[in-house]
Order: structure tokens, then sequence, then C-alpha cells
């Protein structure tokens, strides 16, 4: 993140959280503002960042409903116009972006947390499917939805026994997901995706050299390990850097898996917050 001249976000006596963030400033930059200004010095805990976000969002405004409606239609312009500059938001337009060009027909997308890229999607034209393992976020996001009126359908869900039909979909989702799993999970993931899809799966991960605990990474990937699990799914694949790393398969409809081995390309990798 970029140096500020004056934190977004103090501590207070008695641990009080403090902030200068007005309604129509208030966005998924939060997160950015957390983690630069109490939880990398040391004065909040990663494992109250969640607690910490959420009491943000709703000081901006008395009523809960004006103050999550605002920090989605801040977000998403945001997130349209590629952010400000070192913030959250910049951060992972461009991994939006790649994933709207990768977007084929209807789409399911799995681990969708507050449900940007599946709203963004959906304002697309795409047929969207958002799966949280959260219920309450799932929840959230289908108040929100309803507000901004795009039609997206949420469901609560575990990505690796997704409660959705087998060929359901045209393209599955998994962006910034798998970093928060155990080694051994992605593959369990992966294998659900290809039996959700009738086209394609899309895999997005941030490049670490150690899990960010931050954003509740808890493991790394590389090119290398992309490229080991689209082998195991046994489709035609490629594995390319894009602000982190991306895997693709393709199915092939006739049933036929194809062998045809992956292939990487250049471009810019970084760490990208969920």
């Amino acid at each position: 993140m970029a140096h500020r001249q004056a934190p977004h976000l103090t501590l207070g006596p008695g641990g009080r959280l403090r902030h200068r963030i007005r309604p129509e400033e208030i966005s998924n930059d939060l997160a950015g503002w957390l983690a630069d200004d109490l939880v990398t010095p040391g004065l909040l805990e990663a494992s109250s960042f969640e607690s910490a976000f959420v009491s943000v969002v709703l000081s901006t405004d008395p009523d809960p409903t004006r103050a999550w409606t605002a920090f989605y239609r801040n977000t998403l312009a945001s997130l349209a116009t590629g952010g400000t500059p070192g913030g959250t938001n910049a951060g992972m337009a461009p991994v939006h972006d790649r994933a709207a060009a990768l977007a084929v027909g209807s789409v399911v997308e799995l681990g969708c947390c507050f449900g940007f890229l599946s709203l963004r999607l959906a304002m697309d034209g795409h047929d969207v499917t958002s799966v949280d393992l959260s219920s309450g976020t799932v929840r959230l996001l289908g108040r929100m939805a309803s507000e901004l009126g795009v039609p997206v359908a949420p469901v609560a869900g575990d990505a690796t026994a997704v409660p959705l039909a087998t060929g359901c979909t045209d393209t599955v989702f998994a962006v910034h997901l798998l970093e928060h799993l155990p080694p051994g999970v992605d593959a369990i993931v992966l294998a659900e995706m290809l039996r959700l899809a009738r086209r394609r799966v899309v895999v997005a991960v941030p490049y670490e050299l150690e899990p960010d605990a931050t954003w509740g990474h808890v493991r790394t990937f590389d090119a290398a390990a992309l490229a080991v699990l689209g082998t195991a799914t046994g489709r035609d694949h490629r594995v390319t850097d894009h602000h982190g790393g991306w895997l693709v398969a393709d199915i092939d409809r006739s049933g036929t898996p194809s062998h045809r081995g992956g292939r990487r390309t250049g471009g810019r990798a970084g760490r990208m917050p969920r």
C-alpha cells in the first residue's frame, strides 16, 4: 500500500477503534487501511480483522442498510475505474477485469465473499450464482443485490461439496479462494468445479512468498503448483500470470478429456488481497 500522511484508523483509550471515514468514502479499500494502520503495526490481531471491518462499515451511517449499500456502491464504482492507486480496489480491479474476459455463458462463483466479482459479471449480462460458506455473507449479498437491482442468486455452501446440480453452469470461478484452504483441499474444490461446469473452470490465486494471515491465507501458490493442478484435471488447460496466477481448464463437451499440456505466458504478478 502507498504511504499516507495520516492513518484512516487509530485506536483510542481502551482500544476503542477510531476513524475519519465518511459515508461517501467507505469501500473495500477499508481492508487495506485496516491492514496498514492497525494489523501491520501490531495494534490489531489478524483474528479481529473481520469484526473490526464490519464495525467500521456500520459506524458510517445509523441505518445498516444505507451503510452497506454505500459500501457496495462505492466499491463497485471504484473497481470500475481502476481504484485509487495503492488501494485494495486498485489491486483487485485488474483481477476482476481478467475474470470478466474469461467468463463464458452462465457463471457460478465459489468463495464469492462480498460478491463484487459476481455483481460485476451479472452487470455484464451473465446469469450468476454466488456461493460462499458464510451464510451471513450470502444474506448480505442477497440484500445488496436487491438494493442495487442486480440479478445475482446467492447460495450458502461449501466449495468442497457445492449444493448445485452437475453441469448446471457454463463457467465456474474460484478467484482468490484456494489460498484460504489447506493443502489438498484445492484438488477437491477443483473436482467440484469440473463437476459443475459445462465449458470452463477458472482459478485465480495471489503469488506470495509467505501466506498473508491478514487476509486469512494459509498457503502459497506459484505457477508450478497451478500447473500440477491443471494436469490433474486431464483437461486442456493453461497457466498464466496476471496480477497473480491463473489456471483455466476448458471442458471437452464431447465427454473425452483432452491431455494437451498447459502453457504459461508472461504478465505482472503480485499479491492480491481477496
